[in-house]
């Protein structure tokens, strides 16, 4: 009878030891005769006491982080692991019944792969889902580094990479405070042995749309300079000037959708303040979108001329940045 695989899993927190449990429970849920998972926490946190008891009831490993940032909670973990995979757990989110098998089988059946991302299921904060398994669809020609570079960013709990990649493409990148597990996985794909498992693996709480602002904010200069660092190197896959803005503008798409969207919703609570703050910050993020949806017939349009007084307050619409 064959061993069990053995995979670390690496799994960064601050100071969510409610959520933390959750996320260790569906770890260790999956465990079985052929299966055992070495669990590392890296906690960056404050309250080490409530985080450690945590850890401690799942039988993981609890180690202390004193730098800031998710990369650097993770980098400790994956230091410290001596699986033959690493895998990958936000402390907020949830594995699903149907992750790591697959992506196992993936490994053993092309043993050139290095890496293997499944499908991410969106929730609400009580982890009820709120949207169908992404991406619904891969590129034909594998090339998953363009995919990424086009707007494509794996969830990193849907991840699993053999051990051997942390010599290959080493640790996070300590200075990004926000997209490091992007500019990683970036890193792999860019190997050119990176596959897909259509297979919903992660359960990915989003926060209440429209309510952090300043999260999104502080995240849009990490985004930009891991596509430069990335897309720049890989030119050759552009056919035009015109075919890379559109990568670089679709890498941005979603801080757009989320100021647009927002400056609806505010409108219909009747928050014109929220309304033109949310407006000029998609206008910053996309400016030429912006300018269309301003010109034209469009929620986003209603929802600024009411803020500033020249209309009627419009009511909630959904999707108000892609109408």
């Amino acid at each position: 009878m064959r061993q069990a695989r053995i995979v670390s899993v690496i799994v960064p927190t601050r100071d969510r030891p409610q959520y933390l449990d959750q996320a260790l429970a569906s770890i260790r849920a999956l465990e079985g005769p052929d299966l055992s998972f070495e669990i590392l926490v890296g906690d960056n946190g404050s309250d080490h006491d409530a985080t450690g008891v945590v850890t401690q009831a799942h039988g993981a490993r609890h180690l202390i982080v004193t730098t800031a940032g998710a990369g650097a909670a993770r980098n400790a973990s994956m230091r410290a692991a001596t699986g033959e995979f690493l895998a990958f757990l936000d402390d907020d989110d949830v594995w699903t019944g149907q992750h790591v098998r697959p992506h196992l089988l993936l490994f053993d059946r092309h043993p050139e792969v290095e890496a293997v991302f499944g499908q991410v299921v969106m929730t609400d904060p009580d982890l009820r889902p709120i949207a169908l398994p992404i991406p619904d669809d891969v590129r034909s020609d594998g090339d998953h580094l363009k995919m990424m570079l086009d707007g494509y960013f794996p969830q990193i709990g849907a991840t699993i990479a053999r051990i051997a990649v942390r010599d290959a493409y080493g640790y996070f990148d300590e200075t990004l405070l926000a997209d490091q597990d992007w500019d990683w996985q970036l890193r792999v794909a860019g190997g050119g042995h990176m596959e897909h498992s259509a297979v919903p693996c992660v359960l990915f709480r989003q926060r209440p749309s429209g309510s952090y602002d300043a999260l999104v904010l502080s995240r849009i200069p990490y985004t930009r300079k891991v596509f430069m660092r990335h897309a720049m190197p890989a030119w050759r896959k552009w056919h035009s000037p015109k075919e890379w803005l559109h990568s670089y503008f679709a890498a941005l798409l979603g801080f757009y959708i989320y100021f647009a969207d927002a400056a609806v919703e505010r409108a219909a609570k009747g928050d014109a303040k929220g309304v033109r703050f949310a407006v000029w910050h998609a206008l910053l993020v996309f400016p030429f979108r912006a300018l269309r949806q301003l010109v034209t017939p469009t929620p986003l349009r209603a929802a600024f001329f009411w803020s500033i007084g020249l209309g009627a307050r419009p009511p909630a619409t959904e999707n108000a940045a892609l109408d």
